[in-house]
């Protein structure tokens, strides 16, 4: 069994499906962890997630961790169950009516604590040791943040197999891509950051898209953008950016988007002019 294969039991159920003894289990242990004087602060952003949410919240209560923790959650404008799940679970949950991930993510770095700040999104599954495993590189010299990869569950129209090519693809890409333009490379599900820098820096609201690599992009003033190739720090995530018909097609369609930036990411770039449709009026 996949170590997330238990999360899936409850990955796209409503609330009131959730068994009752994973919802307590989880809350008593996510209780365990949130500490009054947290240095790592675990951010949970989510509009309309009331049926992944759970078990994204039920792989962090399994999270084996060193660190003092808060565990908050934002509330991105929902208009589902959302703000009843963090409730069930006992995290504290914050509102931000404002609906983007701009918003949502300075929501929740303006109400956090921790020295380092950690991006979740809601439909994503985290395994046991990725907090320890990112601070292992957050907490060196000279970072600034700390990126990794991440894998689909498998289904019924996503193949293991479909899943491990397409992802060898990306991974090489975004491997060579790293060295000259690692802002490229950034997700906002596995971003990890120092908070103080970040504040610095600030999260745009003004994009629909890519606050995550804009505020990698700022944080490099601070220091390197390093990246985490461990198997063990791997978070397991659903198929938003995933609506092809097939995994073929999907691969097809990033070949040909990526074969335009080839030339590209053998060089640096300290600014990128944002596209008209991906600006917030």
């Amino acid at each position: 069994m996949a170590w997330y294969d238990k999360y899936l039991t409850v990955y796209g159920r409503p609330l009131s499906e959730v068994p009752a003894d994973v919802i307590d289990g989880a809350r008593g242990r996510l209780a365990a962890m949130q500490s009054d004087s947290p240095q790592v602060s675990v951010v949970i952003i989510a509009h309309n997630e009331e049926t992944r949410l759970s078990a994204c919240l039920w792989s962090l209560s399994d999270m084996q961790t060193g660190y003092p923790l808060e565990i908050i959650g934002v509330d991105n404008n929902s208009d589902d169950g959302t703000a009843r799940v963090y409730e069930a679970f006992g995290v504290r949950c914050i509102a931000e009516k404002r609906q983007s991930p701009g918003h949502a993510r300075r929501c929740g770095l303006d109400n956090s604590r921790g020295k380092y700040h950690f991006f979740i999104d809601a439909d994503t599954m985290y395994p046991a040791r990725y907090i320890d495993l990112m601070m292992g590189r957050l907490g060196r010299d000279g970072v600034a943040c700390v990126g990794t990869f991440w894998s689909f569950y498998p289904d019924a129209r996503h193949s293991r197999l479909q899943l491990a090519v397409f992802e060898l693809i990306r991974d090489t890409f975004l491997f060579l891509q790293h060295f000259k333009r690692p802002e490229l490379c950034v997700r906002g599900m596995t971003f990890a950051f120092r908070a103080d820098s970040a504040r610095e820096v600030g999260i745009r609201t003004d994009i629909r898209r890519g606050e995550d690599g804009s505020l990698a992009l700022g944080l490099k003033r601070y220091g390197r953008i390093d990246f985490l190739y461990s198997r063990h720090a791997r978070v397991v995530t659903g198929y938003g950016t995933l609506n092809e018909s097939s995994m073929f097609q999907s691969l097809l369609k990033r070949v040909k988007i990526q074969g335009r930036a080839l030339l590209g990411m053998f060089h640096t770039k300290e600014h990128y002019e944002d596209s008209e449709d991906n600006i917030i009026r």
